[in-house]
């Protein structure tokens, strides 16, 4: 530092005597810009020492408060405290809060020395792109706390959901709707339930932070998926319920009839599947008209089959029936 400012007064010494050596050597063309130029320099001399103070002051005084923060903090127990939480044994909670104080003091310092520069084709453009940084900052800060709250407290209240859950005996209950299969692999309903509730409520959160952040696109994108997941889980619900029916229908007709009603049985079942998949799908937003046309084609052809096998096949005894009902008219 001692090296570099002899040098700067060395230069500045010659700039000083130049214009004498020129004006007595009589170079009137290279004195009037010279002089131009020292005048130049000399008035912006107080800037720039101003601007260099300032922004040496603030430094100084930014780096003090980081070390000072950072100490309190480690010495507090904040980086256990966030090992403890989950954080990656990297971060370094003390370090992080040290160097959001350090900027929040030495960018307002920075602003400053650039408006004592007073050269507004440097100073106006940084000062703007400062400001605008400055006011990004709290809605920074709040859509990270946004984020790492709701994880924390979703995933607090996902475990408590899983455990109260399990202890109702929800994860039972595939056995017993006839959906075992769908369980595999350790993974079980409450489990099932804490990964939705945590999900859901990261999409939400994503949303408020996006909101905070002025992202219109990221949250109008992210609201479209949570109004789809939405729908998807109301219709995975139905198809769910719609199975467990469909085999307890099953069931019933065969213990209410005997083994010879299986086909019977397994007619009800799925015609109870495949209205339960039209409602399900429709319920998801998937296509609708072909669900629609689908379930309309399927129907109109069982009834046409039905009208068909009693109107051909049974039309003798339709016969003996109206003519028995006749003979009861006329008696």
């Amino acid at each position: 530092m001692s090296r570099n400012a002899g040098n700067v007064l060395f230069w500045l010494v010659i700039l000083l005597f130049l214009p004498a050596v020129l004006a007595a050597y009589e170079l009137r063309g290279l004195l009037e810009p010279v002089q131009e130029m020292l005048i130049e320099l000399l008035d912006a001399l107080p800037n720039i020492l101003a601007a260099a103070v300032i922004g040496f002051v603030g430094w100084l005084v930014a780096t003090v408060l980081r070390g000072l923060v950072t100490n309190l903090l480690m010495a507090a127990g904040a980086d256990k405290a966030a090992a403890n939480a989950g954080l990656h044994p990297s971060v370094r909670l003390s370090r992080m809060a040290g160097t959001i104080v350090f900027i929040f003091v030495f960018v307002p310092t920075l602003i400053a020395a650039l408006e004592a520069l007073r050269i507004e084709a440097v100073s106006r453009p940084a000062t703007d792109m400062l400001a605008q940084f400055l006011e990004a900052v709290p809605n920074l800060v709040a859509a990270a706390l946004i984020l790492t709250v709701t994880y924390y407290v979703a995933r607090f209240a996902s475990q408590l959901v899983a455990r109260l859950l399990s202890s109702m005996g929800a994860d039972a209950l595939p056995e017993r709707m006839g959906l075992k299969g769908v369980f595999t692999g350790g993974f079980k309903p409450s489990d099932l339930a804490a990964w939705l509730l945590l999900f859901f409520a990261m999409l939400f959160a994503t949303v408020e932070a996006a909101n905070r952040l002025e992202f219109t696109q990221v949250r109008d994108v992210v609201t479209m998926f949570i109004e789809f997941g939405g729908d998807v889980l109301l219709g995975g619900v139905i198809l769910i319920v719609g199975f467990w029916l469909a085999n307890v229908a099953y069931l019933a007709i065969v213990r209410a009839s005997g083994e010879g009603t299986t086909g019977l049985a397994q007619i009800a079942r799925v015609a109870i599947l495949g209205l339960v998949i039209a409602m399900g799908l429709r319920a998801m937003g998937i296509a609708d008209d072909i669900v629609n046309l689908g379930f309309l084609l399927t129907f109109g052809a069982v009834a046409v089959a039905v009208a068909l096998s009693f109107g051909l096949g049974g039309r003798e005894a339709a016969g003996r029936q109206m003519e028995y009902w006749l003979s009861k008219l006329r008696k």
